[in-house]
């Protein structure tokens, strides 16, 4: 149903919100979200593009979240590199149809507006403080065995 490029967006930018402001190399990112390199470099630049993340050249740089993670929903990290598109008129072109869609277009559309309502109402921050035991992106017991190392 998403992209590839969704799904590598939201695990990138998932990644930075686990990580706060600590800016990480684009190699380290790919390799924690088991996204290829080359590919997230591209996702990087287009999320960055729209403000969702910032790039640092130099030393001491790397990616990091633009803004805060309670503010930052599915829905703008989904829009800035694949929105979805919601139907708005006959996807057949039916002259009869116009822009009064059939009952499936409708219920399509239906579903793709609860979707959006979903993700539009869900922030990053939400999604690290949920209590499932399973982290975003991340091995929790790996998780659990660093933060018990430090």
């Amino acid at each position: 149903m998403f992209s590839q490029t969704v799904e590598y967006a939201l695990r990138a930018v998932v990644h930075l919100a686990i990580h706060g402001d600590q800016p990480l190399k684009t190699r380290d990112i790919a390799r924690e979200t088991q996204v290829p390199a080359a590919y997230l470099s591209k996702v990087l630049q287009e999320l960055q593009a729209k403000g969702i993340v910032r790039l640092q050249r130099g030393v001491g740089g790397g990616v990091c979240l633009e803004g805060r993670p309670d503010e930052l929903t599915i829905l703008d990290v989904v829009n800035a590199v694949d929105p979805i598109r919601r139907i708005r008129s006959c996807p057949l072109d039916l002259m009869s149809h116009g822009t009064h869609l059939c009952a499936l277009h409708r219920r399509m559309d239906n579903a793709m507006m609860a979707m959006e309502d979903a993700f539009r109402s869900t922030t990053l921050a939400e999604l690290l403080a949920d209590p499932n035991p399973s982290v975003p992106l991340c091995d929790s017991s790996n998780r659990n065995q660093k933060s018990t190392e430090k």
